[in-house]
């Protein structure tokens, strides 16, 4: 049932996000626009419902506990640049705006980029991780929660590889211009 949620979660964060920005843009409505894009959090905080009160109703953690707090906390962490990527593309499309800015191809600009993303996700971790030990003190069940436990173990393997492959990466071998 919470994979249903979750699912319907995502589904919800895109259809409130691109109401938002079709009622900025094409129809001319940026209050109405302003106001959906503010409720965008809103999806994230009915997930963090439903996934505590299956919690509260006596459920055992599953891997829908981990992934809703891994949704959640990456959310968090990404949601402000996701909204920033399509308003970009929806001003350039129907607003005149300026083409959508890029991340840099090479160099210490590309660099700079891979660690700005991976503090992003150090904050989603942090958060998801966060979200899952609160979880696992408030059912204070330990075979209830074996699974959130699971979660931050995997997470952490996540965030160590993305720092490796891609901050740490960039940094000793950056990318160079082709000519």
């Amino acid at each position: 049932m919470l994979v249903a949620v979750i699912i319907g979660c995502e589904i919800a964060f895109w259809v409130v996000l691109a109401a938002g920005l079709v009622a900025r843009y094409p129809l001319r409505r940026p209050r109405l626009g302003a106001a959906l894009l503010v409720c965008v959090p809103l999806v994230d905080l009915a997930l963090l419902a439903a996934s505590a009160l299956d919690l509260r109703r006596g459920a055992t953690a599953g891997v829908s506990h981990g992934l809703a707090a891994a949704y959640l906390g990456f959310s968090v962490a990404f949601g402000h640049s996701m909204v920033r990527w399509a308003d970009q593309r929806f001003a350039h499309r129907f607003a005149g705006g300026p083409p959508p800015v890029r991340p840099p191809r090479h160099g210490w600009a590309r660099t700079r980029h891979e660690w700005r993303e991976w503090a992003k996700a150090l904050l989603g971790w942090a958060v998801a991780c966060a979200l899952l030990g609160a979880a696992i003190l408030w059912v204070n069940d330990a075979d209830r929660t074996r699974e959130l436990v699971g979660w931050i173990h995997k997470l952490t393997v996540a965030i160590v590889i993305w720092l490796v492959a891609f901050p740490v990466w960039e940094t000793i071998f950056p990318r160079r211009p082709k000519h």
